[in-house]
């Protein structure tokens, strides 16, 4: 599918988001039973991407910038099994304390990390998840970190409403003050026992969604960095480094490439990356698009950060879209747990 068509395909799945309209089937008839017999298949592999223990690294990360008495940055997790930190053993693997010691070494100031993000969570649980972030008597979040949308491909949920419940969830966190920003659906067609067709569909599904994550995200406020197969390259060359023991979750090196992928994007976010990067760098390909078009591009090329830009266009909203260069994640420090 070229740009210019999941461009096409992007707009129509979110504005039925905006405007209640339903979901068009991805596969055609003639092809279901097929698809069927390979998602069982994949299914027996997998596990479907739920169960299994999952570390807790909810705490302060960054004690020895803590000089002022200063309360520490907030950052907040939310969505499914990759944003919880399954498939790995220790707290500071997951994405939550790798983002937080990141952000910590940049703004040389603590931040305390809450993960509320459910393995197994498809996009209708983010509802629960922002109403314990928002009802909670702890301060509201500085930033908010949502990775969604794997459960919601192998699902089947409807698109439209993916989108809708998502669009709202980030609606709700800004409102409240939060900056969100958004991983968007990564491409399942890199999970290894994959086979074909099942593999072409599941990354054309999985790139339709994350252009549609984008527009509905970009629109009311927040920022996304598109996942897609991120980790496709380093699983082709080596997948049994980069994804865990059960062939669906990252391990701690697939986690820690997706962390230097969105921590530039908190960061900038949160005003903390350097001014001289925040221009569009044309060598890099980055400048302002339509909003649709941006959102397409960014789902075919992992790491791209997709941001709101002027409000309206000959062709509707249009957002910057920039390639970060990617920051090591430095390694998470033991925590001092959350009181």
């Amino acid at each position: 599918m070229t740009s210019m068509s999941r461009a096409r395909v992007a707009r129509r799945i979110a504005a039925g988001a905006a405007y209640g309209g339903g979901g068009a089937g991805l596969v055609g008839a003639a092809a279901v039973g097929l698809v069927l017999a390979e998602v069982r298949l994949a299914r027996r592999h997998v596990g479907n991407g739920s169960g299994g223990r999952v570390p807790v690294a909810d705490g302060v990360y960054g004690h020895s910038y803590d000089v002022g008495g200063d309360p520490p940055l907030r950052l907040v997790m939310l969505g499914d099994s990759t944003a919880a930190g399954q498939g790995v053993h220790r707290a500071g693997q997951t994405p939550g304390a790798l983002l937080a010691s990141g952000l910590a070494a940049v703004a040389e100031h603590p931040v305390e990390l809450w993960n509320v993000a459910l393995p197994g969570a498809q996009s209708d649980d983010l509802d629960r998840q922002v109403a314990l972030v928002l009802s909670s008597q702890r301060p509201a979040p500085d930033v908010c970190v949502i990775m969604i949308g794997a459960n919601d491909v192998t699902h089947r949920m409807p698109f439209t409403r993916s989108v809708r419940y998502l669009s709202a969830a980030v609606r709700r966190l800004r409102t409240a003050g939060a900056e969100v920003v958004v991983g968007t659906c990564p491409d399942l067609g890199t999970i290894e026992p994959v086979q074909q067709p099942l593999r072409w569909l599941a990354r054309r599904a999985s790139r339709q969604l994350a252009a549609a994550q984008t527009i509905g995200v970009v629109e009311q406020g927040g920022r996304t960095v598109s996942l897609g197969d991120l980790l496709g390259p380093e699983f082709a060359a080596n997948p049994r480094e980069l994804f865990g023991p059960d062939n669906f979750h990252p391990s701690a090196e697939g986690y820690a490439t997706a962390a230097m992928a969105v921590l530039p994007t908190v960061c900038a976010a949160l005003g903390l990356w350097p001014t001289e990067e925040e221009r569009p760098d044309v060598m890099r390909r980055e400048g302002f698009l339509p909003v649709a078009r941006a959102a397409a591009e960014a789902a075919s090329e992992a790491g791209t950060e997709v941001t709101a830009a002027m409000p309206t266009g000959p062709r509707g909203p249009w957002a910057l879209l920039k390639r970060r260069r990617r920051r090591r994640v430095p390694e998470a420090e033991p925590v001092t747990p959350s009181t």
